[in-house]
């Protein structure tokens, strides 16, 4: 049996054909619009000269550290100083009781008393005997024993006086005096205390001068080799040797007002350490810093030759590695590890190796610039205005 097709039937089917063209056409993937490159801030690096400095942490010590110490034995009586405060030199800190050595002094001045009368005898019968010797009226035994009693008296009364200016020091000695001005420390020994010259108990207090003031610092054999590495290869020029300028900063971060220089560095290496002993020297007129303190010492030995600075920021830290991001001719950023020093210049680094003049670094904009990706590098000076646009 045959079934006539229908017109009804015809337009639905075209409009089912259509429906299904339309859904094609909507499950089409778009195009991808092509992201641009990121624009990033470089710099080309250039050489130049840059300070050579070392920092190093330091120790404070007084110029002049000298221990305040009892000459004779005796009861302390007084103290005449305020512990802590500066005295001056010659001021009498302490007082031993002088009683003692005042009665040995006058024992000492009575004795001279006698030798100066016995010497006075020697002399006169040495005066009256050589007349007679000469004129053969006493004997040669005689006249030998009159010169050998004058002798005697001589150097007997030397003694004495001698006697006389012991018991003098030593009467002197009980007034204890600052060998030294600066600042005392604590006292060792209290009043009532029975001081000796010897051991311990002869030590009284110390004092330190500080002004001026030394900074002491160790330094490895290495940095001593690499820096006469250097100056032979002439990577620097050296300063004066003997006139090194050193500056300090102090543990809060301040800078210290006054600038010292380099004063003595030992001719041997610590074996236990590997380093060398070294030690600057500050005026210290305020007393601002006292013996002890731990500050940051700057030591200013020349200038490098043809050194490589870059901004701090351009530094990448990966692990144990140092990388700065580079732009090639095509704008492809290219990782490149880095051998870099700190600069006394703020926020500047100086490049050991790694990078040559001409190079164009990345310094701002480093999220962005990943390794093998296209960028739009803008230079430094100009960054500024491409920001504005």
């Amino acid at each position: 049996m045959t079934h006539a097709f229908k017109p009804q039937s015809s337009r639905i089917l075209l409009a089912s054909l259509a429906l299904a063209g339309l859904l094609t056409a909507c499950g089409e993937k778009p195009q991808q619009r092509e992201i641009p490159p990121a624009p990033v801030t470089v710099i080309k690096v250039t050489s130049g000269s840059a300070p050579l400095s070392y920092e190093v942490l330091g120790e404070t010590a007084g110029y002049r550290d000298v221990e305040v110490r009892s000459r004779v034995s005796g009861i302390l009586q007084k103290r005449t100083y305020v512990e802590g405060q500066n005295v001056a030199a010659g001021q009498v800190l302490f007082e031993i009781d002088p009683e003692p050595y005042k009665a040995a002094l006058d024992q000492a001045k009575g004795n001279l008393a006698i030798e100066v009368a016995k010497l006075e005898k020697a002399r006169a019968d040495r005066d009256r005997i050589i007349p007679l010797f000469k004129e053969n009226a006493v004997s040669r035994k005689d006249y030998d024993d009159a010169m050998a009693s004058y002798a005697a008296a001589v150097a007997s009364n030397s003694a004495a006086e001698a006697k006389v200016r012991e018991a003098e020091l030593n009467l002197g000695y009980t007034k204890v005096v600052a060998p030294i001005s600066g600042m005392t420390s604590t006292v060792a020994q209290s009043e009532g205390s029975l001081i000796s010259p010897s051991g311990e108990s002869g030590r009284l207090t110390t004092i330190s001068q500080l002004d001026p003031l030394y900074v002491t610092f160790s330094y490895s054999e290495e940095d001593r080799q690499r820096l006469e590495q250097m100056a032979k290869s002439k990577q620097v020029n050296l300063n004066d040797q003997r006139n090194i300028k050193t500056t300090l900063r102090l543990a809060d971060g301040s800078a210290y007002e006054h600038s010292g220089k380099l004063d003595f560095s030992d001719n041997r290496v610590d074996s236990k350490t590997g380093t060398i002993r070294a030690r600057a020297i500050f005026s210290n007129p305020q007393g601002k810093l006292l013996p002890g303190q731990f500050v940051r010492l700057h030591l200013d030995f020349g200038t490098y030759q043809n050194a490589i600075l870059i901004p701090e920021r351009a530094i990448v830290q990966s692990q144990a590695d140092k990388l700065v991001m580079t732009v090639d001719k095509d704008n492809k950023v290219n990782p490149r590890p880095v051998k870099v020093q700190p600069s006394t210049t703020a926020g500047m680094v100086r490049v050991e190796s790694g990078l040559n003049v001409g190079d164009t670094v990345i310094v701002e904009g480093l999220i962005k610039a990943k390794p093998g990706s296209v960028v739009k590098p803008v230079a430094a000076s100009s960054a500024s205005a491409v920001a504005k646009s």
